[in-house]
């Protein structure tokens, strides 16, 4: 197993909650929602846990009619206040009914959904109760291509979950009516379903330079290349994930068992989740050549490409486009990232605004077209 080189792995500050005070309040709220003496076990926050929410994990027992229950779950609950947000917002609402309407529409596999606490009198502020699954999740810090279960499998193995996690993304996209299965996404959503998605960003990017006005030269001219070579046809509409990466699903035996985090669903092209795909495996690919170390050289465009239309039955288009856009999506996020490591002291000002960008080179390098697909 390799290990992560330190400049890769870093702490970064995430809301810090009072488990023991969190556990008692969690107890009175499950007794009151099932009108029995319920008990919980201790509270844990999963080591991989992220920045944009709270997550929880816990053993339940309550009573259901005459049976007494007992169940492995799952608490997201939105970032503190004070915890420099990296998104606008955390619509808990809106993941929870789209949770439930691709459970309705689908058999893509998911957490069993329990509750949702819309009040704040609980905890302090909303949060969904969820079944956990157990499984294995490719970790994002440090990179799973640095080390880890992955990429000590073998390659048929790692082959098998990109063919596996590929033929999921197929099945959410297969769904049906989406507009009318996702009101919330569609009331986001106008006509022209890639020009609310890239207007959305725009939205974004303003209100993570709302506080210090800062123009980053690179996010500007990634915006100005996705107008100036936009798709002449974007395709049907889809429920498009939003997050699709191996590091949001659960695996067991290299198959996907669960579908995680759904907050940045919306409606747009198919094209939109693959790029995402490849885009996030080919930055963190191209930080472990960094450390020349071998990483796992899979989700390659070619590869991606043919697994995906094969499972789905549509011809991918534009996809140099929809990379960039990936790439601009990610921009955004981790120069949001980068404010915050600043704000917390984990993090200084960098020299130049593109630095803002971890991996500000690569992207210009894709604007430019001076940077280098060939399949490693």
């Amino acid at each position: 197993m390799s290990d992560a080189p330190p400049d890769v792995s870093k702490e970064m500050t995430t809301t810090v909650t009072d488990l023991v005070d969190l556990r008692s309040r969690l107890t009175a709220w499950l007794s009151a929602k099932t009108g029995s003496s319920a008990e919980i076990g201790e509270l844990t926050r999963p080591a991989a846990s992220g920045m944009s929410s709270i997550t929880i994990l816990f053993d339940a027992t309550w009573t259901d009619g005459d049976e007494r229950v007992h169940a492995d779950l799952v608490a997201r609950m939105p970032p503190a206040a004070d915890a420099f947000p990296v998104f606008p917002s955390y619509d808990l609402r809106r993941q929870y009914d789209v949770i439930a309407a691709v459970a309705e529409a689908s058999d893509t596999p998911l957490p069993k959904l329990y509750w949702i606490e819309e009040s704040a009198d609980a905890l302090g502020g909303p949060f969904i109760v969820m079944g956990r699954v157990e499984g294995e999740i490719p970790t994002d810090n440090p990179p799973y291509v640095f080390g880890g279960w992955l990429l000590d499998a073998s390659e048929d193995e790692q082959n098998k979950l990109m063919e596996t996690s590929l033929q999921t993304l197929a099945q959410i996209h297969a769904i049906t009516d989406v507009r009318d299965r996702f009101p919330s996404l569609a009331a986001d959503t106008g006509p022209d379903a890639l020009r609310s998605l890239v207007d959305g960003q725009r939205e974004y990017y303003e209100w993570t330079r709302r506080e210090d006005g800062l123009r980053i030269p690179v996010i500007d001219d990634t915006f100005a290349w996705l107008e100036a070579h936009w798709p002449a046809d974007q395709g049907e509409t889809v429920l498009s994930w939003g997050d699709s990466r191996p590091g949001n699903m659960i695996y067991r035996d290299f198959t996907p068992v669960a579908v995680l985090d759904w907050e940045m669903a919306g409606l747009g092209p198919r094209e939109v989740d693959v790029a995402w795909m490849i885009f996030l495996h080919r930055f963190f690919q191209d930080l472990a050549e960094v450390f020349e170390l071998p990483g796992i050289p899979f989700f390659r465009r070619a590869d991606v490409t043919r697994i995906y239309e094969a499972a789905s039955g549509h011809t991918i288009r534009d996809l140099d486009w929809y990379i960039v856009y990936a790439g601009l999506r990610y921009a955004i996020v981790m120069s949001q990232v980068k404010r915050r490591m600043i704000h917390f002291g984990e993090d200084t000002e960098p020299e130049t605004l593109d630095e803002y960008v971890m991996f500000h080179a690569m992207l210009r390098g894709v604007i430019e077209g001076t940077y280098d697909w060939t399949d490693k």
